[in-house]
């Protein structure tokens, strides 16, 4: 066991006035098993970055240990795999990488297949078993869900939970609570540390600001009481003073007015400090404000329906059959294994020229919102993605806005902006359109855990018509109605 020290971390990238981390202090044991929380653009990955290294920085990070990364970085795909991870853990024997893969219910066999060959939650796990062979190592996750389905987040939760000695960044609340002992959170105002999983660490979390608050709401009342006693011991004092003109007892009266002025005094006093004790409140407060959503009714209870269904890819079944109907009112999850063809489904219903047999049929006039898996084909600026899809631009950089977007990420080319930005441009896109049937495919890869809360509360209350692939354990309970297993 040994510690990780932070020590007056100040941190900005070259060229910004603003700081990502400042003056930041905390202790991490090497044993623990961290949840790395926090917003989009609020600094995890530069965080993780610096812990590696890779930026210069003011003041000190303090390790006996060396940090891994996750997703490693695979220079040639064409190697075969054990190949590959030869680089990834030099020390560890070919019947150590066999064990940590029949762990993660991988097939030993991708050890003599070329890497490129790999699907990508496969290359996820080979990755992931291969670094936690590193003897001393201590391992930053950066999240490794996005390429798993449920049974896989499930699988690797499990594995994670038996390890230790990492930061694991994720979003989905349901894995973070299957693996870790203790919550890195990056808030506001700083960064802390909390033992316990994402529940408990979030039940805290709100608790403590709503006990700010409330505190808050009283010294508010009392400062303006306290002003409002100021206003009229100053007046009485100025009342006094004024009547020693032409008293008879001059003595007197000017200890009236002492007194009074040492009452001021106190009140004075009692403001300032109710003032501080106020500014102390609510800085890490996290504000989600309420989306809205205008779905069209369709004229029908049935919107699309497929009948024994089967995707083809150059003639080939790639999956199916498939039977099931989107009627109205529904939040259909499709639920299956990475490469069940859900993506596939979800296009066939936009009107996508892919290649099927059996029968499917969509309503006429049928009006449908798309959200895309892949981010890839964003590029430019927010304006120019306003004027070619026709989007009400001040509706969008609201809708943006509430999503925590930064008025100066406006004015930045979308190509550099992080993941989860991008998705959050494609979520505030479809909410900007009014639909009779909403698709989106997995719309929450590296969306932050209170952005996916605000939409949970969007669609719960405006309870739109949706097809999702989503594997968020947590988000399918709350939202879905139905579920279609491929």
């Amino acid at each position: 066991m040994s510690m990780i020290k932070v020590e007056g971390l100040t941190f900005s990238y070259p060229g910004s006035y603003d700081d990502i981390f400042e003056n930041v202090s905390f202790t991490i044991d090497t044993d623990w098993k961290l949840g790395f929380v926090g917003r989009n653009g609020r600094g995890k990955t530069t965080f993780l970055n610096l812990l590696m290294g890779r930026y210069e920085y003011q003041g000190n990070i303090i390790s006996s240990v060396e940090f891994d990364y996750f997703p490693y970085p695979v220079e040639n795909m064409s190697l075969m795999t054990l190949d590959v991870l030869a680089d990834v853990c030099p020390q560890a024997e070919e019947w150590e990488l066999i064990r940590e893969l029949n762990y993660l219910e991988v097939d030993p066999d991708v050890l003599w297949r070329p890497f490129e060959t790999l699907s990508n939650g496969e290359r996820t796990k080979v990755l992931l078993a291969a670094l936690f062979l590193n003897e001393g190592h201590f391992l930053l996750i950066d999240e490794p869900t996005n390429h798993l389905d449920t049974a896989g987040r499930e699988l690797l939760a499990s594995y994670l939970r038996k390890k230790k000695g990492f930061i694991l960044v994720s979003h989905d609340r349901h894995f973070l609570d299957g693996c870790v002992d203790h919550i890195l959170s990056i808030n506001r105002m700083d960064i802390e540390v909390r033992a316990g999983n994402f529940s408990s660490w979030f039940q805290d979390f709100q608790k403590k600001q709503e006990a700010e608050a409330a505190m808050d709401k009283r010294l508010r009342s009392d400062i303006s009481r306290l002003k409002r006693s100021a206003r009229r011991t100053a007046d009485w004092s100025d009342k006094v003073e004024a009547s020693k003109t032409g008293a008879a007892d001059k003595g007197y009266v000017g200890h009236m007015a002492a007194k009074m002025m040492k009452r001021s005094k106190s009140i004075e006093q009692r403001q300032q400090k109710a003032i501080e004790e106020k500014q102390k409140l609510l800085k890490n407060v996290e504000t989600a404000e309420s989306l809205k959503l205008s779905p069209l009714s369709y004229h029908s209870d049935r919107l699309i329906s497929f009948s024994g269904v089967s995707v083809l890819y150059d003639g080939t079944k790639a999956c199916g059959p498939v039977t099931f109907s989107v009627h109205r009112g529904d939040r259909l999850i499709l639920e299956g294994r990475n490469g069940s063809g859900k993506s596939s489904l979800l296009k066939l219903m936009t009107g996508a020229p892919i290649e099927y047999k059996g029968k499917l049929s969509t309503g006429s006039g049928l009006i449908i919102s798309y959200v895309p898996q892949d981010t890839s084909f964003l590029l430019g600026s927010i304006s120019e993605l306003e004027q070619s899809q026709g989007l009400d631009a001040a509706l969008f950089r609201a809708i943006l806005r509430k999503l925590g977007f930064e008025r100066v990420m406006f004015e930045k080319d979308m190509s550099d902006f992080s993941e989860g930005q991008k998705k959050k441009v494609l979520i505030a896109k479809s909410l900007c359109e009014k639909a009779h049937l909403y698709i989106w495919d997995e719309p929450l890869n590296f969306i932050d855990i209170y952005s996916r809360m605000q939409i949970e509360e969007l669609i719960l209350e405006y309870r739109p018509t949706m097809v999702l692939v989503e594997h968020d354990r947590a988000f399918r309970e709350r939202v879905g109605t139905r579920t279609v297993a491929l």
